[in-house]
């Protein structure tokens, strides 16, 4: 595949794998989260397979899968398309890379291995390297965590904060809000499927669904900062589809 038509600029999604209530990929909604990305947020470009999107709890195969409905759903709706083929084996890594680039993804992102590591820079360049190779017309993305790798790179950021809407101010609110009553992957689904509509279902093991605590007081939060569309998603209607 040839380089992306355009430089990848503006938001990208990193997107929620949706899943059924026994723990399988909920495929059947992803073209709605497209156009819900694309029609009601304005997103056009999209991070798959990444944390969010619990990306190492899936099969290699299921990865695989994944991808391609992104890719397929997203046609000529999406910019772009980014996968991140981070895995902890170098071989999984390249097979999913080279996948990636069979499928038409704009491009691959990748996180360094974290249980037998990368400990000096230059082995962790050498490591993505090789995975870049795997798919050489493909823009390569480093997925920086250095918590779990335990590498520090240097990374500039420039511009300010100046531009802030009130949208953006209610939304930190938000997020200030929920971080304080326990905030990660799985919230995010019980949120996302609150705002979206769209029923995400519960995360896969290890991971345990959020309380219906949290969906409550998220729910509450949401209505009284004005971003809740969907109020009738309560009592059984947050599960996923099966």
């Amino acid at each position: 595949m040839a380089f992306p038509k355009k430089k990848l600029q503006g938001l990208v999604a990193a997107t929620i794998t949706p899943m059924t209530e026994n723990g399988e990929i909920n495929f059947s909604v992803i073209g709605q989260y497209v156009d819900y990305l694309v029609k009601e947020q304005g997103v056009k470009n999209i991070f798959v397979n990444g944390t969010t999107g619990e990306g190492l709890s899936l099969s290699v195969s299921e990865r695989r899968q994944v991808a391609e409905e992104w890719v397929t759903k997203g046609k000529d709706k999406l910019d772009q398309v980014i996968i991140h083929v981070g895995a902890l084996s170098l071989k999984e890594s390249q097979e999913l890379a080279q996948h990636a680039a069979e499928i038409g993804a704009d491009g691959i992102a990748v996180i360094a291995p974290f249980f037998l590591k990368p400990w000096t820079k230059d082995i962790l360049i050498n490591f993505l390297k090789e995975v870049a190779a795997a798919a050489p017309a493909l823009p390569f993305y480093y997925y920086h965590i250095p918590a779990l790798t335990g590498v520090k790179t240097t990374v500039e950021c420039s511009g300010d904060g100046s531009n802030w809407s009130s949208g953006q101010f209610c939304i930190q609110r938000f997020i200030n809000f929920v971080v304080k009553l326990g905030f990660g992957v799985s919230q995010t689904k019980a949120i996302m499927t609150l705002v979206s509509g769209i029923p995400m279902g519960p995360p896969r093991l290890p991971l345990q669904k959020a309380s219906r605590e949290f969906t409550d007081s998220a729910e509450a939060k949401l209505k009284s900062l004005d971003f809740l569309s969907f109020t009738d998603l309560k009592d059984g209607n947050l599960e996923a589809g099966s």
